[in-house]
C-alpha cells in the first residue's frame, strides 16, 4: 500500500521558519519524482517545489525561490521542504505528492498519483 505522511506544519510568525516532513511508502523512492504542493483557503493547488528520484533535479516555484529548499533522504524514503523566511501568502494547506518519474519534467499538480493528507501550515503575527 503507498503512503505518504506529511508532518511538521504549524503556525509560525513572520520571518520564521518551519520544516515539513514526507515519508514514504509502499513504492520505490527512487524512481519516483516528489513534490510539495499548497492550497491556500479559496484557491487552486500551486506547485511548490519537486525534487527528482535521484535528487538531481529540483524545481521551485518563482514566490518561494531563496526561501525554501527541497531534499531527500533516500535511506528514510523522506523528502523534506525547508521553509525560511517565512510569510502569510505561504499560509496554506501543504501536500506531498509523487509520481513515477521516467524523464525530468515540470508537471502540474494533478499529474501526480500519490498524495498524502496535507499538512497545515499559518503564518500569521
Amino acid at each position: 500500500e503507498v503512503q505518504l505522511v506529511e508532518s511538521g506544519g504549524g503556525l509560525v510568525q513572520p520571518g520564521g521558519s518551519l520544516r515539513l516532513s514526507c515519508a514514504a511508502s509502499g513504492f520505490t523512492f527512487s524512481s519516483h519524482d516528489m513534490t510539495w504542493v499548497r492550497q491556500a483557503p479559496g484557491k487552486r493547488l500551486e506547485p511548490i517545489s519537486t525534487i527528482s528520484g535521484n535528487g538531481r533535479f529540483t524545481y521551485y516555484n518563482e514566490s518561494v525561490r531563496g526561501r525554501f529548499t527541497i531534499s531527500q533522504d533516500s535511506a528514510k524514503n523522506t523528502v523534506y521542504l525547508q521553509m525560511n523566511n517565512l510569510k502569510p501568502e505561504d499560509t496554506g494547506t501543504y501536500y506531498c505528492a509523487a509520481v513515477v518519474g521516467v524523464r525530468w519534467t515540470v508537471r502540474a499538480p494533478l499529474e501526480y498519483d500519490y498524495w498524502g493528507q496535507g499538512t497545515q501550515v499559518t503564518v500569521s503575527s
